[in-house]
């Protein structure tokens, strides 16, 4: 028999399932052993979800990072035009808006 896939949510609905099937019901030794290998397996699956998904963001973030110290470009590239540009943005920007860290990142306090 192929069994497909089972979401995490799909798992976790099925825990609580049994958990309360194990609240309620009286349940027979033969079928006490078959929902408690389930609900390991179930478990299982769960937690590799979970680390696959922890894993998963990490690289994200991490190649986030890596984008923030990257260069944006190199200074024999830009011509006097290019210069003037940005150091007219850096007038335009007010310190009262500077958020270090950017989304979903803590802020590091400022000492200055």
């Amino acid at each position: 028999m192929i069994q497909t896939e089972v979401t995490y949510n799909e798992a976790i609905q099925e825990l609580e399932t049994i958990l309360r099937s194990l609240e309620t019901d009286q349940v027979d030794v033969d079928d006490l052993t078959a929902r408690a290998e389930r609900s390991a397996e179930l478990i299982r699956l769960c937690r590799h979800k979970l680390r696959h998904a922890e894993a998963s963001l990490d690289r994200v973030f991490d190649s986030l990072d890596e984008e923030e110290t990257e260069p944006e470009e190199d200074d024999e590239d830009l011509d006097d035009d290019d210069l003037a540009e940005d150091d007219s943005e850096d007038d335009d920007a007010e310190d009262d808006d500077y958020q270090p860290g950017g989304p979903g990142r803590p802020a590091q306090p400022r000492l200055f």
